[in-house]
């Protein structure tokens, strides 16, 4: 009898993570872009599983794939920038933003010996910049050309889409004039000597949110406490990459695979030291604030003015704070 009882509360002790075990994953993607760092850092010190959460994380080398993962129904949750959610919205996958990932990531870098003091400098120039229509290129065109320059792209200033891993060589081989790239590049341009920050957009445009958390509706209905538990995870992760910044820039430089980089003079820096630059020019967030939903407006009048938004749009059609306040609040306590 003694040990059919211990039979039986093993098997009872056991049922939590053999549920978790047989649930259906819930599959988030995410754009492997550093500043999406806390997507990996809830996986890898195990808060998705501390929430009792089966959680599929899907890396993805830009937004348009992710897109189409979503729409097929191969995804669930996605860690994505704002305008391709606004820009799917209008197109009819209806998405909701659902907390804040980080802030603060982009620069527009020129050749460390360039002439060129300002954005009005670049006219007549070629600026490497990411695929026409993607958010960078929005900031790109409408912000820094336009705002801060007084240049109409593809007119005043000639764009030249690239990967943004290809633009420090492009940069420093006098193939472009200047760059408009994010993080790490931004910083190894910079710790090598070969380039310098014109203009810092976290400096310009002070907090400035870039991606986030988002889910479809499909999701939301049928797995609410799943996503509320990730928001809950995602929260934890943004929490220890601010309070343990060290061993935090460690995971993400070899989760990266970040190289160590040499610098003219021929010393040698590790790859967490780079990832210690970039923070410099990123930092990490869940809370949406009043100035994030302006800012995402902005980008959204931005790629109606520029013919990429096939109508307008408001940033509360898309964003829902109603699920980080349910995230807030203390999980309750199961008996």
């Amino acid at each position: 009898m003694f040990k059919i009882l211990a039979l039986s509360f093993a098997v009872l002790s056991l049922t939590p993570a053999l549920a978790q075990a047989d649930s259906k994953p819930l599959r988030i993607g995410w754009v492997r872009a550093l500043a999406n760092a806390p997507a990996l850092i809830a996986e890898k010190n195990g808060y998705y599983a501390q929430e009792g959460l089966n959680v599929e994380l899907k890396a993805f080398g830009d937004g348009p794939i992710v897109q189409q993962a979503l729409s097929s129904g191969d995804l669930d949750m996605a860690y994505i920038g704002a305008p391709p959610v606004f820009q799917w919205v209008a197109r009819g996958l209806n998405s909701r933003i659902l907390a804040k990932v980080n802030y603060g990531q982009a620069a527009l870098i020129v050749n460390a010996n360039s002439p060129v003091k300002s954005v009005a400098d670049l006219r007549g120039k070629k600026v490497a910049g990411l695929a026409k229509g993607s958010g960078m290129d929005l900031l790109l065109r409408g912000y820094v050309a336009k705002e801060l320059g007084g240049l109409e792209a593809d007119k005043d200033v000639d764009i030249v889409s690239m990967p943004a891993a290809n633009m420090n060589a492009a940069l420093e081989r006098g193939l472009v004039d200047a760059a408009f790239t994010w993080e790490p590049f931004v910083s190894s341009a910079v710790l090598r000597g070969s380039g310098k920050v014109l203009v810092d957009l976290n400096r310009k445009l002070p907090n400035y949110p870039w991606y986030v958390v988002m889910a479809v509706p499909r999701t939301l209905a049928e797995r609410p406490d799943e996503v509320v538990k990730v928001l809950r995870a995602h929260r934890r992760a943004i929490a220890f990459l601010n309070l343990h910044p060290a061993e935090a820039n460690q995971i993400i430089a070899e989760a990266f695979e970040i190289a160590p980089i040499k610098t003219a003079a021929g010393v040698t820096i590790a790859p967490a030291a780079i990832v210690q630059e970039a923070r410099k020019r990123l930092g990490w967030s869940d809370k949406i604030e009043p100035t994030d939903l302006r800012f995402i407006q902005r980008l959204m009048d931005y790629s109606l003015s520029l013919g990429l938004l096939n109508r307008p749009l408001t940033a509360g059609q898309l964003v829902d704070p109603s699920w980080q306040q349910r995230a807030e609040q203390p999980a309750l306590v199961r008996k």
